[in-house]
């Protein structure tokens, strides 16, 4: 379904790649940022702040959908009730009606599991942090006030500039037996313009790769990768969760990169972009 008016909302590294995903395929995108800078070709930046609102009005008033992907400035609960509810709001009420699709990327931070379990969509969200109960309610608030709401919850971002896990694990840091789930940015926006494109989706979906891998798993991998020795992983009870991607893998999406092998594989070898 090209050629439509797309607003990305949150141009930052996942909402500029898919911005540059969705140009290519023949839709006129509209970037929007707090300051304006160059972008994919075929990309309108438009300055704008979701926050505190200043330049919506630029907006086109009839998108044909919308991605919410937007990061707050810092981690914190004030930060995020501004971008993520009052912010969705203010963005729906630069419009003129409301579009019939509004992708809001969200995180699986909902989910309070931790000790190994398996989640997915159908899983009751239980947030146990401020972050993922501002979430929370950012869905619930679109799920209400637009009814062609559809949400993406992610798991950890890597890739490019992304590479926390990576540089810990290089410089000694002890694993835990805590389950990790990532998906990589490029697969992120693949995700969210997969989405765009679903004539009947569901109203939610998890992403990730296909393999959630322990952090103890994951350090002494990417040693090894790296040809360093393997460290003593810390003792303990296993913690964190599992998130499937089941429903999104059923609706027609493949990751190019399925597990932290082949993702950090790319990154080692300088092609992960």
């Amino acid at each position: 379904m090209a050629g439509r008016l797309i607003v990305v909302a949150g141009a930052g590294d996942v909402g500029g790649r898919l911005a540059a995903l969705r140009a290519l395929r023949g839709d006129e995108v509209i970037a929007v940022r707090r300051r304006v800078q160059p972008l994919a070709a075929g990309v309108r930046a438009v300055a704008a702040d979701l926050v505190g609102g200043a330049g919506l009005d630029r907006l086109p008033k009839r998108p044909d959908a919308v991605v919410f992907a937007a990061a707050p400035d810092a981690r914190e609960e004030v930060a995020y009730r501004r971008l993520f509810v009052d912010g969705i709001r203010r963005l729906l009420d630069a419009f003129a009606e409301a579009p019939a699709r509004f992708v809001l990327v969200s995180s699986t931070a909902v989910y309070g599991e931790d000790g190994g379990e398996w989640v997915d969509e159908d899983t009751p969200p239980r947030p146990p942090a401020f972050n993922g109960r501002v979430l929370l309610q950012a869905e619930q608030t679109l799920a209400a006030d637009c009814a062609g709401a559809l949400v993406l919850r992610l798991s950890g971002l890597y890739g490019p500039g992304r590479e926390h896990l990576l540089r810990r694990a290089l410089a000694g840091a002890p694993g835990r037996p805590h389950w990790t789930c990532r998906i990589h940015v490029a697969d992120a926006a693949a995700a969210l313009s997969h989405l765009l494109d679903l004539p009947t989706p569901a109203p939610l979906y998890l992403g990730s790769d296909d393999c959630p891998a322990r952090e103890d798993e994951l350090f002494a991998w990417l040693r090894a990768r790296s040809g360093l020795p393997t460290l003593p992983a810390l003792a303990g009870a296993e913690s964190g969760r599992r998130v499937s991607n089941r429903r999104l893998r059923a609706s027609g999406w493949e990751p190019r990169f399925p597990d932290f092998r082949a993702g950090y594989g790319a990154l080692l070898a300088g092609r992960g972009q």
